[in-house]
């Protein structure tokens, strides 16, 4: 049987699309001072970049500032299993949250649905040499071979980062944890699940403390689920949480040790002209950030993002349509569970910019001050050094332009759920599946 002369065609595109399960980016974290980011994946792996510095004339040449390169990669968590329940305890990492750097070391938070664990991220670049009663090769000498006594000292060596687990809270939640947060006074932090939140002291594993439980005495009368919870960035008695019904409920930890009294509420009335099957899944809270000054709330739905001032409990003081031309949508995207998506938010450095996921690889920034949307696209292309992202806009009706993206072909498997925005400079991660962007942004926030 001859052969063929022409080599096997690989579809190249198929591998490059095929993506695990386990490589699924599911949180994207930077630290305070915005030189690590942390991501987390759907394998139980933390990976950490570390910020490149360069020399001040070299970045201001390029306009840019230092690449983030990996730093160190870890297995946080591992598939499990509740014996009691019968039920498997996925490794995805939910959350990741930074604790503020006290020293040369850096901490952070990871939890899976159950188990939330400390991690000491430190490096060794020195390691001792000269023991007395040792060998180079670690084993122990005979004493009697010992003749004179020498001072062990400090030897240069290769650059290691070191990662190990400080401590390991488990045993603190019945339901999937959804949230953690890192209180401001650097030794307490918070976790939620579906009905309840639960305070930690970071050196004290074997007991936490309930301070909201809505959990109703027959789970027949449930009628709404925590969706996300977040401590106040500056006064460390303050937290609010988000539900399913779209409320948030702001708690002051001084008025009761558990606040299932709430201080504030705040939720928008709804429009009995709009109701519809979907009202409530839409309704419902993904996620609910503080602004950096403390003054407001930015929660986002499956809809919009809402800006809501805390001294203004009657409604959000700020509303943007992220993808409103997918309401006409809404019986398909519950047939496809994509109507259940939660789609975070974060702030800018100075609160002036929001930013939010979309579909199709779309994610959305509003300037609060002008009150203009941008559509931005993060693709392979867009990936490139010195590339410009592109502007996108959904065709809707009317004339149609060059470029538009028609609402029937939105690819809803490339979703942008996970995101975070550099503390201090305008630098934005973003995750899309299992690729992670990192984009700077060197526009002025005014010019969106």
């Amino acid at each position: 049987m001859g052969e063929d002369g022409e080599s096997p065609k690989i579809n190249h595109s198929f591998l490059r699309d095929y993506v695990t399960e386990a490589d699924v980016i599911s949180t994207v974290e930077f630290n305070q001072t915005g030189d690590l980011l942390a991501t987390g994946d759907k394998g139980g792996r933390v990976v950490i970049f570390q910020r490149e510095t360069e020399s001040k004339d070299e970045s201001e040449e390029l306009g840019e500032s230092g690449e983030y390169n990996v730093y160190s990669t870890f297995q946080s968590h591992e598939p499990d299993f509740d014996y009691l329940k019968s039920l498997e305890i996925e490794e995805k990492i939910n959350k990741i949250r930074w604790l503020p750097q006290q020293n040369a070391a850096h901490f952070l938070l990871s939890t899976n649905d159950k188990t939330i664990k400390l991690w000491k991220v430190s490096e060794r670049d020195k390691r001792p040499e000269g023991y007395n009663l040792k060998d180079e090769e670690g084993r122990i000498k005979d004493i009697s071979t010992v003749t004179s006594l020498r001072v062990p000292v400090l030897k240069p060596t290769d650059l290691m980062v070191e990662v190990r687990p400080r401590r390991i809270f488990a045993n603190g939640h019945t339901y999937h944890v959804n949230s953690i947060s890192v209180n401001s006074d650097g030794e307490t932090y918070l976790s939620a699940d579906d009905l309840r939140i639960n305070m930690w002291h970071l050196d004290i594993t074997d007991r936490s403390f309930n301070i909201v439980d809505i959990k109703p005495a027959n789970m027949e009368d449930l009628t709404e689920v925590i969706t996300a919870a977040e401590f106040h960035p500056q006064h460390c008695h303050l937290f609010v949480y988000s539900s399913s019904k779209g409320t948030l409920r702001l708690c002051d930890m001084r008025e009761s040790a558990l606040c299932d009294k709430h201080s504030k509420i705040f939720e928008e009335p709804e429009d009995p002209g709009n109701r519809s099957f979907f009202s409530e899944i839409i309704s419902s809270v993904s996620d609910v950030k503080f602004s950096h000054s403390g003054r407001y709330l930015l929660t986002r739905d499956y809809l919009t993002v809402k800006v809501w001032d805390l001294n203004m409990e009657k409604g959000p003081v700020e509303t943007y349509q992220v993808h409103e031309y997918l309401r006409s949508k809404l019986c398909s995207l519950y047939e496809n569970d994509c109507i259940f998506d939660k789609f975070e938010c974060v702030w800018n450095s100075t609160d002036s910019v929001i930013m939010t996921g979309a579909y199709n690889s779309f994610f959305r920034m509003f300037d609060r001050e002008t009150g203009r949307g941008v559509t931005l696209e993060a693709w392979r292309e867009s990936s490139k050094p010195r590339a410009v992202l592109r502007t996108r806009r959904i065709y809707t009706g009317g004339r149609r332009r060059r470029g538009d993206v028609g609402v029937d072909s939105l690819d809803f498997t490339k979703k942008i759920l996970h995101m975070a925005w550099h503390p201090a400079e305008n630098i934005i991660a973003i995750a899309a599946t299992n690729n992670l962007y990192i984009f700077q942004d060197r526009v002025n926030a005014e010019n969106l």
